[in-house]
């Protein structure tokens, strides 16, 4: 079987489009037509090699399609089910069958070096082997083989031109929030960068029953988007920030997610926290970066933790989000933006200069 990819061949070097070929499905794994692939944060973060992560290879980790083929162990999906791809996993470890399936033992090998963990690709160009299992999936071309764990069958009521985001961004952003934080109604919670996950964590703390919702980003675009879709309280960092989310919260915020990556914005997100408080670092920045921590912060019950997609099942929380959507109770629709295909790298620039919060890449024929 054969599909178009956009392959990432450098970091200053526009994606390549030619055309792959797919070997079939093995017994775990499924085929599936992408409808549409977001583009996220991480993606480019990929392509710029700041992940440590090898190129050439096909990027993409927020598709949505149909599924054309099933390998015969498979019986959760089949042909013509709508799906969302997330994450890959093993299936079998400890934090697996806890539901926590992003904090699986395997999550670097089967996300991080586009390889299935024995090594080998679906993928190929030109006979050679091309890594096409970017975070599970490898998105960013109009067929892929996946994990059968990384398919996630949704309503088909749902919209496959815009539910790829699901997979990431709002598993990301919302499930901080539910399933990590889990802030208590009458709450006070403190978003920093409302991206298309900080803008979700708004959504998520809007149905959590959070009191004020502050979203914090320098762009006012951002924050008018964030203001519309429940947020109390909107702020551009600068240096009396830390003051006025104290003085907003009279004493600091009981919870924060931290979207950015940006040291200085996690440094604030520390500070502003109440006590106890707790900051949840959600933005990813650049491996090696190192952070100041005064030890007295993080005393009085006040303390940061990593979160990975939200600490979400997909095979349940991605049904139950777009369950919501279809309801108008996460209408996320409102910071997406449609793009070609084959108008990559106009997207990527778009995202990069935030013009665009989140662009969706639509294949040929949608």
């Amino acid at each position: 079987m054969q599909g178009l990819a956009a392959i990432a061949v450098a970091r200053d070097a526009p994606f390549r489009f030619a055309d792959v070929t797919l070997d079939p499905p093995r017994p775990d794994e499924v085929q599936v037509r992408i409808v549409s692939a977001g583009i996220c944060h991480t993606d480019l973060s990929a392509k710029d090699e700041l992940l440590g992560i090898p190129l050439p290879m096909v990027l993409g980790h927020e598709g949505a399609g149909v599924v054309e083929a099933v390998g015969s162990s498979v019986r959760h999906v089949r042909a013509g089910d709508h799906v969302v791809l997330s994450g890959a996993s093993c299936g079998i470890c400890r934090n697996c069958h806890s539901g926590l399936p992003s904090y699986c033992d395997e999550f670097v090998a089967r996300n991080m070096t586009g390889l299935r963990v024995d090594g080998t690709t679906p993928m190929c160009l030109d006979g050679e082997p091309l890594p096409g299992l970017f975070c599970g999936q490898s998105s960013f071309a109009t067929r892929v083989v996946v994990q059968a764990r990384t398919a996630v069958k949704i309503d088909p009521a749902m919209p496959l031109d815009i539910a790829g985001p699901i997979g990431c961004a709002l598993v990301t952003g919302v499930g901080t929030v539910q399933n990590a934080l889990k802030p208590r109604p009458g709450s006070c919670i403190a978003i920093f960068g409302v991206g298309a996950v900080g803008l979700s964590a708004v959504l998520g703390a809007r149905l959590c029953g959070a009191e004020r919702i502050i979203a914090i980003d320098p762009q006012a675009a951002r924050l008018d988007i964030a203001r519309s879709l429940g947020a109390t309280d909107c702020l551009a960092p600068d240096a009396d920030l830390v003051a006025r989310v104290r003085e907003l919260t009279r004493g600091g915020a009981d919870y924060v997610v931290e979207c950015s990556g940006n040291p200085a914005a996690i440094e604030q997100a520390i500070a502003v926290l109440a006590t106890p408080g707790w900051s949840a670092q959600v933005g990813a920045p650049p491996v090696g970066t190192h952070v100041r921590l005064d030890v007295g912060a993080v005393g009085f019950g006040r303390g940061v933790r990593g979160v990975v997609l939200g600490e979400a099942n997909p095979q349940t929380y991605v049904p139950y989000l777009v369950a919501l959507h279809l309801r108008g109770e996460l209408p996320f629709d409102r910071f997406v933006t449609a793009y070609a295909f084959a108008d990559i790298d106009r997207a990527v620039a778009d995202a990069q200069t935030g013009a665009v919060v989140k662009p969706v890449l639509r294949m040929p024929g949608v």
